[in-house]
């Protein structure tokens, strides 16, 4: 019975290994590493406008955005979940992205909801599409920036 799963084991192991090689591109400042992680039509519904961003230079200039800002950024991931289809698989976590900024200041950054698509591309799996999203405050529209996983 074990064979039957360990297909979507080894997929599993894949993709998460995929979510951590962007804490580690970022970290090294490695946009040539990103790259290799998001399809080349990625849609990306990221944090800062405009609404989307599409196309895998739009998703890697958002990242040289963040390279431009930070001296040094690390990107911490909890909670990944992950489920695994024959070529397409989604996973959601909590990411934080922090460190020292240009001017010195370290930055313990907040908290963001992500979610990942993935579909298998020519046998590894790439991000197609991810969503990072900040919870909101109904009444006054504005971003809830304190809440911790």
């Amino acid at each position: 019975m074990s064979a039957v799963y360990a297909p979507r084991d080894a997929d599993e192991i894949q993709i998460k290994q995929q979510v951590a090689r962007i804490a580690e591109g970022i970290r090294a400042k490695d946009l040539e590493g990103l790259r290799a992680i998001y399809a080349t039509d990625v849609v990306s519904f990221d944090v800062e406008p405009p609404l989307q961003h599409v196309g895998v230079e739009a998703k890697l200039k958002n990242w040289a955005n963040v390279f431009a800002v930070f001296r040094d950024a690390d990107y911490e991931v909890r909670g990944l979940s992950v489920a695994v289809g024959d070529d397409v698989a989604f996973g959601h976590c909590f990411g934080r992205l922090h460190g020292t900024l240009m001017n010195g200041t370290a930055t313990m950054g907040i908290w963001v909801r992500v979610t990942f698509c993935f579909r298998k591309l020519d046998g590894a799996w790439q991000i197609v599409h991810d969503q990072a999203s900040v919870p909101f405050d109904v009444l006054s529209g504005r971003g809830v920036a304190d809440l911790e996983p």
